[in-house]
């Protein structure tokens, strides 16, 4: 059922591994601290990749693709305390990055692309930060189900970013805000996403970024890019199945 499981293993190396197609995780680890995983390739698996219970947690360099379904992610971070997420791949996924009742997570040069959400950042998340990522062709880049203002967005890129940069500096001149009106309704009414390709909801969330009045202010980014970065695009791996980010039933997966 799990591609890797771990539970109670600490200062170990995990790197160079390939799992795909499996009915529930890819990988699972719980009660693991202290270990680091590089360079392995997770893809096509029922429920993604789970991480739960552990502290200093390093993930660098990994693809996480085309993992879908109504519960499924690419990595779900799920009550961890200090970990690093850098120059990972997340491709395809219904979820990119889910994290959940964490503290201390540093979340930096990213690539996030094709998925339905990028980022789910929970609101009993703290003390997180999300810098040089880029985000791109995803339907929502962030959604929350609460206020998130003990977290940091900055210097990263955004696709739908439309800002100008008068001194050439490369850096937005004015703020983005990711979390659109439209991604708030539908993490409280689901069934909300049926409107998502209607033209009402794109003039809502443009005009909520442009005058905020229901998404927290907390949540943007003053340092916005304007051009993806330069190793953009080139951990990509090739995609095959349903459309992108698509939703629908999984054989399993968190719920909450």
């Amino acid at each position: 059922r799990d591609g890797i499981y771990f539970e109670f293993v600490t200062d170990s190396k995990i790197h160079h591994n390939t799992s795909i197609g499996h009915i529930r995780y890819g990988l699972h680890f719980m009660f693991s601290h202290r270990n680091e995983y590089m360079n392995n390739h997770f893809q096509d698996n029922g429920a993604g990749v789970a991480v739960m219970y552990s502290h200093h947690i390093e993930m660098s360099r990994n693809h996480f693709v085309a993992n879908r379904g109504a519960s499924a992610y690419g990595l779900l971070l799920k009550e961890i305390n200090d970990v690093v997420i850098t120059e990972n791949l997340f491709e395809d996924n219904t979820t990119g990055l889910m994290v959940d009742g964490c503290n201390r997570v540093s979340v930096e040069r990213n690539e996030f692309r094709y998925n339905g959400w990028a980022l789910r950042l929970f609101a009993n998340a703290l003390y997180s930060q999300f810098r040089d990522n880029a985000f791109l062709g995803n339907t929502f880049d962030l959604s929350t189900n609460g206020n998130l203002t003990d977290n940091v967005l900055q210097g990263n890129y955004w696709d739908r970013y439309s800002g100008y940069d008068i001194d050439r500096d490369q850096v937005g001149d004015t703020p983005f805000r990711p979390l659109g009106f439209f991604s708030l309704l539908v993490e409280r009414v689901p069934y909300a996403m049926i409107f998502s390709r209607s033209l009402i909801v794109a003039l809502l969330d443009r005009a909520e970024r442009l005058l905020p009045t229901l998404t927290p202010e907390a949540m943007k980014d003053d340092r916005p890019r304007i051009r993806p970065q330069d190793w953009v695009g080139d951990r990509r791996t090739s995609v095959s199945g349903p459309a992108r980010g698509s939703v629908g039933p999984s054989n399993t997966g968190y719920d909450g």
